[in-house]
């Protein structure tokens, strides 16, 4: 056993080391394993987690993506008039455009003289 001197008000007074107490580079090895655990450990959680935020974040990413494409097409085929009106919202864009074209158009090339026909 060592003896050390501590302080104890104004006289010095000798006490015996424990045996089963860690002298300071005892401490110091076993914080610095610690630290090192603990940093490990750290990262492994990091990466974990980063990886478990990637993979839901591209399942989110292609839901939302899948969706949106749907609405369009949905949007586009209704527009176009391939599929029926929904909630008799009618949005039909083709037949107003034949109709213009009949009414419009038609009439003009009625009015062009015959002498353009010819060729």
């Amino acid at each position: 056993m060592t003896q050390s001197k501590v302080r104890t008000g104004k006289a010095f007074v000798n006490m015996k080391a424990d045996p089963n107490s860690y002298t300071k580079q005892e401490v110091d090895i076993l914080i610095a394993k610690a630290v090192e655990t603990a940093v490990e450990e750290a990262r492994r959680i990091d990466e974990e987690s980063m990886a478990k935020h990637n993979r839901d974040a591209t399942v989110l990413s292609m839901i939302l993506g899948f969706t949106t494409l749907a609405l369009f097409v949905d949007g586009l085929l209704r527009l176009l008039g391939i599929i029926p009106p929904f909630m008799h919202i009618d949005i039909d864009l083709l037949d107003q455009i034949v109709n213009r074209v009949e009414v419009d158009v038609i009439d003009k090339l009625k009015q062009v003289p015959s002498a353009f026909h010819k060729y």
